[in-house]
């Protein structure tokens, strides 16, 4: 059996034409920017949470309450872990979006608002010198009013 010889010129020109149709075909379709619409969305969403994340994380820096025990300790340490969870949700949508600045972004993000969590977490769990309670410590008793004898005449 004996075949006959490939043009093989042909055959990349056919492959050539097959891939050029199939790349042209999102642009053929008449609606431009149909494939960039949901990309720009996304991109943008990604943005909006690595900006949502730097704003927490910048808030906590400039925490106005008192943070040492209590139920604003509890805030302070949930504001700490949304900034953390927001960066992280921009960093994961801006790896994936090719976007180096909020990637960078977000990156220091969860770095800044991971230890300011750290600095108020650290001293409750035993590992710093000073020991610190996670609880408000009851306030002192009122003193009572003496009523002194007035000296009478």
């Amino acid at each position: 059996m004996t075949e006959q010889p490939k043009d093989w010129d042909k055959e990349l020109a056919n492959i050539d034409r097959a891939m050029a149709k199939q790349s042209a075909t999102p642009a053929s379709t008449g609606a431009p920017g149909v494939q960039t619409a949901p990309r720009r969305r996304l991109i943008a969403l990604a943005w909006f949470w690595t900006v949502l994340g730097l704003v927490l994380g910048i808030a906590l820096l400039l925490w106005p309450y008192d943070k040492n025990c209590g139920i604003r300790l509890i805030f302070f340490l949930g504001a700490a872990l949304l900034a953390v969870l927001m960066a992280v949700l921009g960093a994961f949508a801006s790896w994936a979006h090719r976007q180096g600045l909020a990637m960078l972004l977000s990156l220091i993000v969860i770095v800044w608002a991971g230890v300011m969590g750290a600095r108020e977490i650290l001293p409750r769990a035993g590992y710093a010198r000073e020991a610190r309670g996670w609880t408000c410590p009851a306030p002192a008793p009122a003193p009572t009013p003496t009523t002194s004898p007035t000296p009478q005449q």
